[in-house]
């Protein structure tokens, strides 16, 4: 443990994994939040909720001039040189007011605005912590650009201890997904009859963290012995209840409950990862985007995501506790088999899951075909 870290634990600070799932709801709503990497403490306010008020506040009570944390991608976006790192880091320029730093986080209105810049960027790596602001904005579901500064010694247990602020470290940020999966307990089930498989149960797991349960949907009594037909189902507000036509999502989940109960029983694990693990805002972000001509591989980065932030751990670790360690797994995407893979789930088979295109959809499943290897 360094001086800095002996420092903030006799401030009695909350460090540790259920810290982080406390401190997104303060980023959301724009209460800025301490995060320490054992060489630097940084106050953190999430950029696309930056006021003048609390950039003030960054300016004047963290003690230091504030600084924007951006993705490589967003960066790219923007037309700011690479430095060789994930995360670009630009100082806080006069002209950089709360409306410009929004913009600068937010791509939706990019079309409006061509001509920014000039940027002047750090070339350094950052401090942990800074990878640790963008990863929590991504955690918090809102846009991962942060506004940051950085506390003089001593000053981040000043802040906790008057006004209250959370404090969270770096490295409980990065561990927060996998922590999380690998805590995944089942908390209650229920009979449930679908139109399309009267035999099935849900189960609810829920992560020690108490942030959101995936759900696990058995369909009759698939023996544990041998692999089992399985669906890998993330949430979608959209197609999955209001039978959106911009995705096949909805099809593909009827579709599947229908094929497990045609095929004798199997599972569909629904999980809490919308968007592909950005969240129902940023996907509709992204649909703004898509309408102004980008793919939707392109929408997300140029939100400042990867193409997909899913992790496959939370599937691997229900089926498990459910006492599968095999499954033939309907799909068309090889990155959920090589996830199932990598968390040591055995699939044994790829079984075919596709539905017809419509006009609002065909671009976005060609797009999946030619850009991620969707197999369609």
């Amino acid at each position: 443990m360094t001086d800095r870290d002996e420092q903030f634990d006799r401030a009695g600070l909350s460090y540790g994994h259920n810290a982080v799932d406390r401190a997104r709801p303060e980023l959301r709503r724009g209460v800025p939040v301490l995060i320490a990497d054992g060489a630097v403490v940084i106050a953190v306010v999430a950029a696309e909720v930056v006021t003048p008020e609390n950039l003030a506040w960054l300016a004047a009570v963290a003690g230091s001039e504030p600084n924007l944390a951006l993705t490589a991608n967003r960066a790219n976006v923007l037309h700011i040189n690479p430095t060789g790192h994930d995360c670009i880091t630009l100082p806080v320029a006069d002209h950089m007011t709360a409306d410009v730093l929004r913009g600068l986080a937010d791509p939706t209105s990019d079309l409006d605005q061509p001509l920014r810049g000039p940027f002047q960027r750090d070339m350094e790596r950052p401090a942990d912590a800074v990878f640790a602001a963008v990863k929590l904005c991504k955690l918090a579901q809102v846009l991962p650009a942060a506004v940051y500064a950085v506390c003089g010694d001593g000053d981040g247990v000043v802040l906790t201890r008057s006004q209250g602020l959370l404090a969270v470290h770096a490295a409980d940020v990065d561990a927060f997904e996998t922590r999380s999966s690998l805590s995944l307990t089942q908390v209650t089930a229920a009979a449930v009859p679908l139109a399309d498989a009267e035999d099935a149960r849900i189960l609810a797991f829920r992560p020690a963290d108490g942030s959101l349960e995936h759900l696990a949907i058995v369909i009759g009594e698939p023996p544990t012995g041998a692999p089992v037909l399985t669906r890998l189902h993330s949430e979608c507000f959209t197609g999955d209840l209001l039978g959106s036509l911009r995705c096949d999502c909805g099809e593909q989940l009827r579709g599947a409950v229908r094929e497990i109960t045609e095929a004798g029983g199997g599972i569909l694990l629904y999980l809490a990862q919308e968007g592909r693990g950005i969240g129902l805002i940023n996907k509709l972000r992204a649909y703004r985007l898509q309408d102004q001509g980008f793919d939707t591989i392109d929408a997300n980065e140029r939100l400042g995501f990867d193409a997909d932030e899913r992790v496959f751990l939370p599937a691997a670790e229900m089926l498990k506790k459910l006492g599968y360690g095999q499954v033939r797994l309907m799909t068309n995407n090889p990155d959920k088999m090589a996830g199932l893979t990598q968390y040591g789930i055995a699939v044994t088979e790829r079984v075919p899951h596709a539905f017809p295109a419509n006009n609002h959809n065909e671009f976005y499943l060609a797009t999946k075909k030619r850009r991620s290897g969707h197999h369609l």
